[in-house]
């Protein structure tokens, strides 16, 4: 399973971005799927997930009521919008799917070990 993450770049603070998720050949359809982030010096950090129904969303407490999960089944993509963009957001951004489920859970989902099978990353940078 390859997953592609992309949609990152450099942008001013207050901005916004889309990321994508994608798996060319695999149907993300059934799973959950998680967004983490990495900045530089710190430990990779679990910030969303989508259900397969897409009816449970959850964030990190950082990012709620700036970003916003979402899946498109035709399309076999999610997305995550970053709106208001702060400094601290600037980090390389992953996506990654939970085959042993399809809901996401409050506890664990941000934990690294939910997840089976990971993205490249996608690099976002906010500029102060």
């Amino acid at each position: 399973v390859q997953l592609q993450a992309s949609g990152g770049g450099l942008v001013q603070f207050g901005s916004s971005l889309r990321l994508s998720c994608a798996a060319p050949g695999f149907s993300l359809d059934g799973y959950a799927i998680g967004w983490f982030r990495q900045a530089p010096g710190k430990e990779r950090e679990g910030i969303s997930c989508i259900g397969s129904s897409a009816g449970s969303t959850y964030y990190r407490d950082s990012v709620k009521g700036r970003f916003t999960i979402s899946r498109d089944k035709a399309k076999n993509t999610v997305y995550l919008q970053l709106n208001s963009l702060k400094p601290e957001d600037t980090a390389v951004y992953y996506c990654a799917a939970n085959l042993m489920r399809s809901v996401c859970v409050a506890d664990t989902f941000t934990r690294n070990y939910e997840y089976d099978y990971w993205g490249q990353g996608t690099q976002v940078t906010v500029s102060s």
